[in-house]
C-alpha cells in the first residue's frame, strides 16, 4: 500500500474510532431527571444528559404539564415516570395528584399517560416496587399513605389501599399530629415503611405487588426517639439494615431488618452536625453509594452533606462534613457506579455535582452548580 493511501485511510480510521467512542459515551451517559418544586409554568420537571468523564450536566428537556412536583419516580425498566401533581397550592384543602409518564427512549421527554388522586395533601414521597406493579405515595400536611396498581400501558389505577395515621408526639410545634414523610418498599418487596415525623414512628404494612394492596405487619411499628422527626429512610444495598434520618434532631439511627419477620431492631444513633453548630437546622435526605460502604446525609440550615463509612456490621462512622454550596441541600442522588452524588439545594435554586473519592468516600464538587428554580428531587437512569 502506498504511503498516499496509508495517509488517506488513517484520518477515516481516526474517524471512525472517534464516532464510534462518541456513541458509546452518548450510551452510557446517565438520565438525570429533576423536579422544580414550583406553580404555573415554573413547575417543570427538567431531564440532563450527565457526562460521566466530567460529570457535567446538559439539560436536554423540560416537561411542564406538571405543578409542584415535589417527588418523583421512574420505574424499574426505565419505561415508565411518576412525579407528584399539585396544581394551584402544595399541601393545600384538596388532595393532589400523580402524574404518571411514558418516558420516550433516552430523550428525556415525558408522554402524560394519566393521573390518579394521592388521597392526600403536601404529597411528599413515591416508591415503586421491582415488578413495577404498586406505587406507594407519602401526604405529609394530612398524614397519610396510599397504594396504587399500575396497569400494563403504565398508567395508574384507583389507589387500592388507603391509611390515615393518627396521634402524635412531643413537639409542641410539628408533631401536634401525623405526618407521613416517606413511604419505602423494603428490598425483598414484602413491606412498606413508612416514616412518620409528627408520631415519632416507622409504620410497617405487608405488601402484595400484583394487587398493590397493603394490609397489617406482624410489627406495626417501631418507636423513634421523642422528638426525632424521621423523615426519610433507605435500605442498606446488602438488605439487612435500615436507617432513618430524623429532621428534627439532625441525625440518623440505623436498624436491624429481618426479611424473614419485617422486624426492626433499634441500634446506633449519629449526629448529623458539627458538635459546635448552635444555629437552626433540619435534616432532609440519606443515601448509600451502591457498593454499600459510603452513607450520605443533607442539613439544612447548615447547609451541609454529613459523609460517613459504613462498616460490616452496619455501624457508621462519621468521614467529613462539608458545604453544599447551596442553600437547603434537599434531595441527594448517586449515580449506578458510585462516582458522583448530586445534591439539589432546593432554596439556593441549584444542583451541584461531587466526585466521590472511592477510597475515602470524601466529596470534591465538580464544575459550577447547575442553576434550577426549587430542585426539589432527583432521579438518575
Amino acid at each position: 500500500m502506498s504511503y498516499e493511501h496509508v495517509f488517506y485511510l488513517f484520518p477515516l480510521a481516526i474517524g471512525m474510532v472517534l464516532s464510534s467512542a462518541s456513541q458509546a459515551t452518548a450510551a452510557e451517559e446517565p438520565l438525570v431527571f429533576i423536579s422544580a418544586f414550583a406553580p404555573g409554568d415554573k413547575g417543570a420537571i427538567h431531564a440532563y444528559k450527565l457526562n460521566p468523564a466530567t460529570g457535567a450536566l446538559t439539560e436536554v428537556e423540560r416537561t411542564t404539564d406538571v405543578e409542584h412536583p415535589f417527588f418523583l419516580a421512574v420505574s424499574p425498566d426505565n419505561q415508565y415516570l411518576y412525579s407528584i401533581h399539585a396544581p394551584g397550592k402544595f399541601g393545600g384543602k384538596d388532595n393532589e395528584f400523580i402524574t404518571a409518564y411514558k418516558l420516550e427512549g433516552r430523550t428525556g421527554k415525558l408522554q402524560q399517560l394519566n393521573r390518579q388522586s394521592s388521597l392526600g395533601t403536601a404529597s411528599c414521597y413515591l416508591d415503586i416496587d421491582d415488578t413495577g406493579k404498586a406505587v406507594v405515595v407519602a401526604n405529609y400536611t394530612t398524614g397519610s399513605i396510599a397504594s396504587l396498581p399500575v396497569k400494563a400501558d403504565g398508567s395508574l389505577g384507583e389507589a387500592a389501599t388507603f391509611i390515615q395515621h393518627k396521634g402524635s408526639s412531643v413537639d409542641p410545634k410539628r408533631q401536634q399530629e401525623p405526618h407521613a414523610h416517606c413511604s419505602v418498599i423494603s428490598p425483598d418487596q414484602k413491606y412498606v415503611f413508612a416514616a412518620d415525623l409528627g408520631l415519632d414512628k416507622i409504620l410497617s404494612y405487608r405488601l402484595d405487588p400484583q394487587t398493590a394492596k397493603l394490609t397489617p405487619s406482624p410489627q406495626p411499628f417501631v418507636r423513634t426517639i421523642p422528638g426525632a422527626g424521621p423523615r426519610h429512610l433507605t435500605f442498606h444495598p446488602n438488605g439487612k439494615q435500615m436507617y432513618v434520618i430524623n429532621e428534627l434532631k439532625n441525625s440518623i439511627t440505623k436498624f436491624d431488618y429481618d426479611p424473614e419477620t419485617g422486624f426492626l431492631i433499634e441500634g446506633q444513633t449519629i449526629d448529623t452536625l458539627p458538635p459546635d453548630f448552635t444555629g437552626v437546622s433540619h435534616c432532609a435526605d440519606l443515601k448509600f453509594t451502591p457498593d454499600g460502604r459510603f452513607l450520605y446525609g443533607t442539613n439544612r440550615g447548615h447547609d451541609s452533606l454529613a459523609a460517613y463509612s459504613v462498616d460490616k456490621q452496619g455501624k457508621l462512622s462519621l468521614i467529613e462534613i462539608i458545604p453544599s454550596l447551596g442553600k437547603g441541600p434537599q434531595n441527594l442522588a448517586i449515580t449506578a457506579d458510585g462516582k458522583y452524588l448530586l445534591c439539589a439545594n432546593m432554596p439556593g435554586n441549584n444542583v451541584v455535582v461531587f466526585l466521590i473519592d472511592q477510597q475515602t468516600g470524601k466529596l470534591t464538587a465538580v464544575g459550577e452548580p447547575v442553576s434550577i428554580p426549587s430542585p426539589s428531587c432527583i432521579m438518575i437512569r
